[in-house]
């Protein structure tokens, strides 16, 4: 399905697949926050955590003993596309 609008994104016609990539992404928030220290930083303060059925990232940061997710990420396609969502330092 496509709505014709940039921010629409297109995984497949699969049935029950976009579900399972909320699933996945929903699992991989909890995984960050028990242990949000445990993954490679990204830019800066941003660290990422890579999704295993998916060729995506979830980028969070650390504010005040808070995991901030920041985006999730397709690892090819326009990969630094969050980087605005961010202050410089």
């Amino acid at each position: 399905m496509n709505c014709g609008k940039p921010s629409c994104i297109t995984i497949s016609n699969k049935r029950g697949l976009g579900a399972h990539f909320v699933e996945e992404a929903q699992a991989a928030a909890k995984t960050v926050a028990n242990n949000p220290l445990a993954w490679q930083m990204e830019r800066g303060d941003i660290r990422r955590f890579f999704m295993n059925h998916f060729p995506y990232k979830l980028l969070y940061a650390i504010e005040d003993e808070r995991v901030i997710v920041i985006a999730v990420a397709h690892q090819h396609r326009n990969p630094d596309y969050w980087v605005y969502r961010i202050s410089s330092p």
